[in-house]
């Protein structure tokens, strides 16, 4: 793809979504700094769950928990009615729980900072490690949720079944810079723009425009 097409592109997103509310990982950012174990519990919690009814519930479990300590000396029944409102609560309990574990059995308490170590650990996917890779440590990296995948291959700049496939077309694609932005921006287009019973909205039917030209 021609770099000038592709600056074209996120430019119209950057201006499209300027005024959309942030996602909720920007959220957890702006509050508590780039913390990588707080991101990386938020990002579980929000697994199959909206922003809106993550963030809220990350917030109450952060003034209880800050560490993989922490974590662990919380009582478990605490720890559900604290996230009860997610779904899932008790199986994510178990995982923050877990994941704590890893943390401080075999990284010193430290989520680690590279892609094989992250996704080692029980209970991190791809998804979520490539989440912690690009907010929490600013390591290019792609993360391919629910819109980043169904956006990109419905504007046709992929043609993948799956987020793994997604993410591999769009390392090709793009420009290593673009990586994190692209996530960044699709998920707040997804979120806020262009909603799954919205697919031939005005609005992408600008990106694909110019996407048609590539």
């Amino acid at each position: 793809m021609h770099i000038t097409l592709i600056d074209q592109i996120v430019t119209e997103l950057r201006k499209k979504i300027k005024e959309s509310r942030e996602p909720m990982t920007r959220e957890i950012l702006s509050l508590y700094g780039r913390d990588p174990y707080l991101i990386l519990m938020s990002c579980l919690l929000s697994l199959q769950a909206r922003d809106v009814v993550t963030f809220p519930v990350s917030v109450k479990l952060f003034e209880r928990v800050r560490t993989p300590q922490q974590m662990l000396d919380l009582p478990l029944a605490d720890l559900e009615q604290i996230i009860k409102s997610v779904n899932y609560y008790k199986t994510k309990a178990l995982s923050l729980r877990s994941v704590s574990g890893e943390l401080l059995q075999r990284f010193g308490g430290q989520v680690p900072s590279n892609l094989n170590d992250l996704r080692s650990i029980n209970g991190i996917g791809l998804k979520t490690a490539n989440l912690v890779l690009a907010e929490a440590f600013s390591v290019p990296a792609i993360c391919v949720d629910t819109h980043v995948h169904r956006l990109s291959n419905h504007w046709g700049l992929v043609s993948t079944k799956t987020p793994e496939q997604t993410e591999i077309a769009l390392c090709k694609l793009l420009p290593e810079h673009y990586w994190i932005e692209w996530s960044y921006l699709l998920v707040k287009w997804g979120q806020h723009i262009c909603k799954k019973n919205l697919l031939q909205c005005q609005q992408c039917q600008t990106i694909i425009a110019l996407i048609s030209k590539v």
